[in-house]
């Protein structure tokens, strides 16, 4: 399986719009968990966040534009597997603009979590 790297990222960047995101957000939800979700969250938030350097909101852009492409390395429909690659690229992202990611945005994407898996 290919690697992603934060250099990797931008180029999905072009895939990434907030409509789209949330279309697919809600489309994969049950599938792909409440963490997969709250991490998409965090990721979306510290983007709209105003004092978010632009390099980090390069790198966010390009992990949810990775997020949205319908064609990834690992078809999304594949069961287990179909959402390792979505999770690489979410998870290289947070580690990469970790120092943005506030307390108010964690609250605020777990409250949007939780809104999205009430029963």
């Amino acid at each position: 399986m290919q690697t992603l790297s934060p250099e990797d990222l931008p180029k999905y960047e072009g895939n990434y719009s907030e409509k789209d995101f949330w279309a697919k957000l809600r489309r994969i939800a049950a599938k792909a968990g409440s963490k997969l979700v709250y991490n998409a969250l965090v990721l979306f938030y510290t983007l709209m966040d105003p004092s978010t350097p632009m390099q980090y909101k390069a790198i966010i852009a390009g992990a949810l534009g990775y997020l949205i492409l319908p064609m990834d390395l690992i078809p999304d429909f594949l069961p287990f597997a179909g959402l390792v690659d979505d999770w690489a690229a979410l998870a290289t992202a947070l580690y990469h603009v970790a120092t943005s990611i506030t307390p108010e945005i964690k609250e605020k994407a777990l409250e949007k979590t939780r809104s999205l898996f009430k029963p």
